[in-house]
């Protein structure tokens, strides 16, 4: 046998077991493991970001463990098993990629992603941004929701005109905040959530993905600011004690640290 179906067999094995015979795993539901698979995935953003190739492998472990047990409690209720959901899959991705199984050309990877969200109405969505997650965080929302507006041509022609338009709405921002600088307004979160948006079309359009690009710099300002804890705890003080001219030092000192 293939080892990689002998792997997969034995998880199966395991999640039947683990499901009749061990208390907690009894009790679980669709609902109870929703949050805990959101957790795992967030685990292997960050196992991605560290360039953590053994934590990726294990978050990759982790998350095929839930989608086992999805599909685990949905035979019980006879709605589907592991065989429904990979066979949908499958056939989902060679309807989807008729330039690989049918006899559609492309010409790169732009011509394959409008494909897939003209096959993706075809198939009966109503909207290009129908599968856009609400739950989604926002950030990642915008770039998704741009992402599936280019792929059908709804976009700007050069780089030139996306950044006119960001510094169209960071001028509009700044009018708004001088305007309502003592109360701001929900017109200024609504400038300012223009300007956030315009902003992540730029990362887009020059091929930056903002979620990374946040996530390093909250990275990097973590472990800068954990410097000035941890001199602060040599010197005996609070950081509530120390000046913003001290702990500037300590900022400048992380920042030259490798």
């Amino acid at each position: 046998m293939d080892k990689r179906l002998e792997a997969f067999k034995r998880l199966l094995d395991i999640m039947d077991d683990l499901r009749s015979k061990c208390p907690w795993d009894k009790e679980q539901t669709l609902e109870s493991l929703r949050h805990l698979t959101i957790e795992e995935v967030y685990e292997l953003g960050d196992a991605i970001i560290d360039k953590d190739m053994k934590g990726i492998k294990e978050e990759l472990g982790d998350l095929m463990l839930h989608m086992v047990f999805y599909a685990k409690i949905a035979s019980e209720t006879n709605d589907f098993d592991i065989s429904d959901a990979l066979n949908g899959i499958c056939e989902k991705l060679i309807a989807r990629h008729p330039h690989i199984y049918a006899d559609v050309k492309v010409n790169g990877q732009e011509d394959v992603k409008a494909n897939w969200e003209q096959l993706k109405l075809a198939e009966g969505k109503k909207s290009i941004l129908e599968g856009v997650p609400k739950s989604l965080p926002a950030l990642v929302k915008a770039f998704r929701i741009q992402e599936k507006a280019v792929a059908v041509g709804f976009d700007w022609d050069n780089r030139q005109q996306v950044w006119a338009k960001v510094e169209e709405e960071m001028n509009e921002f700044h009018e708004m905040i001088e305007k309502d600088e003592k109360k701001p307004s929900g017109k200024t979160e609504e400038e300012f959530g223009d300007l956030l948006f315009s902003l992540i079309n730029y990362a887009r359009f020059v091929n930056l993905n903002p979620e990374n690009a946040l996530e390093k710099t909250n990275n990097k300002f973590i472990k800068r600011f954990q410097y000035i804890e941890k001199q602060a705890e040599a010197k005996g003080k609070k950081l509530t004690e120390m000046s913003l001219q001290e702990m500037d030092i300590y900022w400048v000192e992380a920042k030259n640290l490798k």
